[in-house]
């Protein structure tokens, strides 16, 4: 007779069925709670396995009528006073194993980290543009948005045969373009690149975190949090905030700053 020890560590991959058949039938406590547990692994795992095919719904839809490479793009950073915007666009294979994927602002730090490394693995092709604060101000923040989205898309190492966005209409010559509301929690394409532009964006908010000390970039990410405000009105403003948001408006127009940041960089990751 198998230890409980052994048949946990059997139970930790994926057994048999005969020999879970056996187990079932074992009257020790120690192997039921371990079936017990293992049930419920398994029941969730079948779970997420549905959630990620629903989350391809629109993808396949597009796959079914002959479209075989659908990117998806997103962004990161529109509502920040500091540091840049974002974009990235992704084209998945039809077969993904990525638990866990949603929309970036869903998902853990730490899984989100790890996923990043597994969408740059897993997918067809990913591209990334950087854009800061100096071309967000002269475009504005839509149309900053807008622009990348149709530059990462044209730029991605594999064409895409159309596209899929997050509430944004785009027009991209030859590639037909859906946008779809809420389309990171209802897109894995759009998910995806969701996932590689805020981890993209975090870590840079991380490196500028240590230029900038005491604005709390590392944690707040650039937005407005009381903390932030407090160190614009004590440090003033650096060359990563961005100039038409306010109070940095306010105090523009009040106080000579320092020129804003130029930056624009296309990324072509895979």
């Amino acid at each position: 007779m198998q230890s409980i020890a052994e048949i946990k560590a059997v139970l930790s991959h994926m057994p048999a069925g005969e020999d879970l058949a056996a187990w079932r039938r074992d009257e020790r406590k120690g192997v039921q709670r371990l079936l017990a547990s293992y049930d419920k692994r398994c029941a969730r795992m079948a779970a997420e396995k549905e959630r990620l095919s629903a989350l391809l719904k629109p993808e396949r839809a597009l796959w079914e009528q002959g479209f075989i490479h659908v990117a998806g793009t997103d962004e990161a950073g529109r509502g920040p006073l500091a540091g840049p915007l974002v974009t990235a666009a992704v084209i998945l294979p039809h077969e993904i194993d990525l638990p866990g994927l949603n929309d970036s602002k869903k998902v853990p730090k730490k899984r989100r980290e790890t996923l990043y490394d597994e969408i740059l693995h897993q997918a067809l092709a990913v591209t990334v543009r950087i854009l800061g604060p100096r071309e967000i101000d002269a475009l504005n923040i839509y149309q900053a948005a807008k622009q990348s989205m149709q530059m990462c898309l044209t730029h991605l190492s594999t064409a895409p045969d159309a596209a899929l966005t997050d509430a944004m209409p785009l027009s991209l010559p030859g590639i037909p373009v859906k946008d779809l509301v809420h389309g990171d929690a209802r897109s894995a394409a759009i998910a995806a690149a969701s996932i590689i532009a805020k981890v993209t964006r975090d870590r840079i908010m991380v490196e500028l975190n240590q230029t900038y000390p005491g604005y709390g970039f590392s944690s707040n990410k650039g937005y407005g949090a009381k903390a932030h405000l407090d160190a614009l009105a004590a440090l003033g403003v650096t060359p990563w905030h961005r100039r038409t948001y306010e109070p940095i408006k306010g105090l523009a127009s009040r106080l000579a700053l320092p020129p804003a940041i130029s930056e624009d960089k296309l990324l072509k990751l895979k």
